[in-house]
């Protein structure tokens, strides 16, 4: 199966400006989404889309290729991501190189442990789903605001953390990792359709950098993953 794994990463960021060039456990934060995918033995076509020049030129020396720089209408703040990856494909495309399916990676969620990628494509091609998405398990302890809130679990029956069954766990979308087929892209233009499956992840990977807070999380985890002694990260 030929994956083509794209990996956006825009240039500006209001939250935290240059926040993909910024050093996250001692490398820039895209590097390192970059060195997880060129490291699985799925042997993945990994494409960096960026529009920034100083970007493209630490994708490229991290060996990923950069074969264009993003158009701007494709780099706005309000820019939504799949015109991103089907731009990606129709370049692929024309260069008589489209992929059976598309392995989004976002440089943001820049933990993921050994075998992840690998452990992902395996369960893709297994279970014949048309797409798979990153998830964490969740406790059901979450409630929604309104007028009258409302939990995800029985108030008048409340479990203890320990006697939870898988069963009784709801799931949280990481943005991390998302493998589709190609056709779900060009017939839905999303990155989710069809027959959907969960892939998931251990808690750890499931940090996205949006804050300073999310910033420090991801920092102290991945340095301690790569400490000696620590899990190393690919």
């Amino acid at each position: 199966m030929r994956i083509l794994c794209v990996i956006p990463a825009r240039g500006g960021s209001k939250g935290i400006p240059r926040k993909n060039l910024r050093h996250v456990g001692g490398k820039p934060l895209v590097v390192w989404t970059i060195e997880q995918a060129l490291g699985a033995a799925a042997g993945l076509d990994v494409l960096v889309s960026t529009d920034d020049e100083e970007i493209a030129l630490l994708a490229a020396g991290a060996g990923a290729d950069v074969p264009f720089v993003r158009p701007s209408f494709l780099a706005r703040d309000e820019s939504p991501t799949e015109p991103v990856v089907e731009h990606a494909i129709a370049f692929r495309t024309e260069q008589g190189r489209r992929p059976d399916a598309v392995m989004l990676l976002q440089a943001t969620s820049p933990i993921r442990l050994p075998g992840t990628i690998d452990r992902a494509v395996g369960q893709f091609v297994a279970t014949d789903v048309d797409s798979l998405v990153g998830v964490v398990p969740q406790t059901p302890f979450l409630w929604t605001m309104g007028e009258k809130p409302g939990a995800a679990y029985a108030v008048d029956a409340r479990p203890r953390r320990q006697d939870l069954a898988e069963r009784d766990y709801v799931y949280r979308e990481t943005g991390s990792l998302y493998l589709t087929r190609t056709r779900v892209y060009e017939e839905a233009h999303n990155r989710l359709g069809g027959c959907i499956g969960l892939f998931v992840m251990d808690e750890t990977e499931g940090i996205d950098i949006d804050t300073h807070v999310d910033l420090v999380a991801a920092d102290l985890h991945l340095s301690h993953l790569h400490a000696p002694g620590g899990e190393p990260n690919r």
